[in-house]
């Protein structure tokens, strides 16, 4: 895996130090307002395991997002395949999750790009999806600053999220690569 730099950040793959400030944020309701449920350390390390599996394997995922400047973690920024059934996959995603002492910097704008260009210019994808559940504006709107176009006909109920749940209902974003070519 290649490590991916920004002024800012370093996208790498996840260290063994990286499993305290993880746990904490899936511990925290602000950070995890917009899933389901809070995660359990068990869940964390389970999660961190399975994501340095996917990026050993394939050389890309959800890269450990550090402050440069610091060595901070301050959370994940990445690409992914999708685990469930829907109608606009199989595809790739983009994702984030931040600590919230890290948001409002404009990191996951930043971190969001640069995967991105990975994705587009390394791995060789023709699009990028993201999706996120319809209360959750901040994701959108780093989002739209990334170029992604909402495509309002593939909104969907995430599979995964009980019936009823205010949260199951999701926005669907994309972006090709002449939409992200033309916004470089």
């Amino acid at each position: 895996m290649t490590d991916l730099t920004t002024d800012r950040l370093l996208l790498r793959n996840w260290r063994e130090s990286d499993r305290e400030p993880f746990a904490a944020m899936g511990a925290d309701p602000a950070v995890m307002e917009h899933f389901p449920a809070l995660m359990t350390r068990e869940q964390s390390d389970a999660f961190v395991d399975m994501v340095r599996a996917a990026i050993d394997e394939r050389g890309w995922g959800w890269w450990a997002l550090e402050v440069r400047a610091t060595g901070e973690f301050i959370g994940f920024t990445g690409l992914n395949v999708p685990g469930f059934e829907a109608p606009f996959l199989p595809g790739v995603e983009i994702g984030w999750r931040l600590a919230k002492g890290a948001w409002g910097n404009g990191y996951a704008t930043e971190a969001a790009r640069a995967a991105l260009a990975y994705g587009f210019e390394q791995a060789g994808f023709d699009e990028i999806l993201s999706f996120t559940t319809t209360t959750n504006l901040p994701s959108q709107r780093v989002m739209q600053r990334i170029g992604m176009v909402p495509d309002e006909a593939g909104d969907f109920d995430h599979p995964r999220i009980e019936p009823g749940n205010p949260l199951r209902r999701h926005v669907l974003y994309r972006i090709t690569r002449p939409q992200w070519e033309s916004t470089r």
